[in-house]
């Protein structure tokens, strides 16, 4: 029969009840803090914090602790706190196709270099009309009449026929910069597949609307479903393969403003958090300059 612990919690023959406290639930699944929590102490001297999330990685037996011959604490991870991070690394990489495993990874990159990025943000970029659209405009246009003997005013210019495409780049990032100049945003287009590549080149409009909102355009092709000629030459080409990433073709750079309206919709729309997984943070330091080495 169950027991009343001295916390006050049911247990059976001495162990709680599994779900019944902080420290089984972090057992059962540790949870994204508790997760980068045990990385923490992976790859540092293992220092304790002497915080409540520590308390119940150690209650939970993820944590343990060890003391040296002067007598000081260190805490590390133990072989139950391997194994949850694992089952989580295992769990993510499942539940992710081809696709969205790539664009994860080119997320990251982006945030390694320090740059505020967003996933399949939607965003309406202006594109001029097309031709037969102006000359239609030109034919219901009202025309002024010059009567004799009255001088007629000059009409003001006529605005510029603009017709509006929605853009939805896998990746799109920005540089953390207060200087509107200085953010130059840079959108990824992620293929993993020869027929979704040659879709989207027989779609001007959508590689257009990218140019309209960014400094820079990549392709980010699989090895091996296409070739940098067969891109245009407005985007840069990214080869992506299991070792890393290769740069086909640099991407052009040009200078460009937000408009207001792209900036609201990054103010609404939710950034990607940080990685769990940063150990590399900083590797993109430029540390003779101290800012961030900027990548494609």
């Amino acid at each position: 029969m169950g027991a009343i612990g001295e916390d006050g919690v049911a247990a059976h023959d001495g162990a709680p009840v599994p779900g019944a406290t902080a420290s089984a639930r972090a057992a059962a699944a540790p949870g994204l803090a508790q997760r980068r929590r045990l990385r923490q102490v992976l790859r540092s001297a293992g220092w304790p914090v002497g915080d409540g999330l520590e308390t119940e990685l150690l209650s939970a037996g993820l944590l343990g602790r060890q003391v040296d011959a002067a007598g000081r604490t260190t805490l590390y991870v133990t072989d139950s706190g391997i194994d949850a991070l694992a089952q989580a690394r295992l769990c993510r990489q499942t539940a992710l196709d081809p696709h969205e495993l790539l664009v994860a990874r080119v997320a990251r990159q982006m945030q390694r270099a320090h740059r505020i990025v967003w996933r399949r943000l939607a965003l309406r970029a202006p594109l001029p009309a097309a031709a037969a659209d102006s000359v239609a405009a030109d034919a219901v246009a009202p025309r002024e009449v010059a009567l004799e003997g009255v001088e007629v005013p000059a009409p003001p210019p006529a605005p510029a026929s603009v017709r509006w495409v929605m853009a939805m780049p896998d990746v799109y990032s920005i540089r953390p910069s207060t200087l509107e100049d200085c953010v130059e945003p840079i959108a990824h287009e992620i293929k993993v597949r020869r027929a979704d590549l040659l879709a989207d080149l027989r779609r001007p409009d959508k590689g257009a609307a990218y140019r309209a909102l960014s400094s820079q355009c990549w392709y980010v092709l699989a090895r091996g479903i296409g070739e940098p000629e067969e891109v245009p030459s407005e985007f840069g080409v990214l080869w992506a393969d299991a070792v890393g990433f290769e740069v086909a073709r640099p991407a052009p750079r040009r200078a460009l403003r937000l408009p207001f309206a792209v900036w609201v919709a990054l103010a609404r729309a939710p950034a990607d958090a940080a990685p769990e997984d940063d150990g590399q943070d900083g590797l993109g330091l430029d540390h003779a300059a101290g800012v961030p080495r900027e990548g494609p």
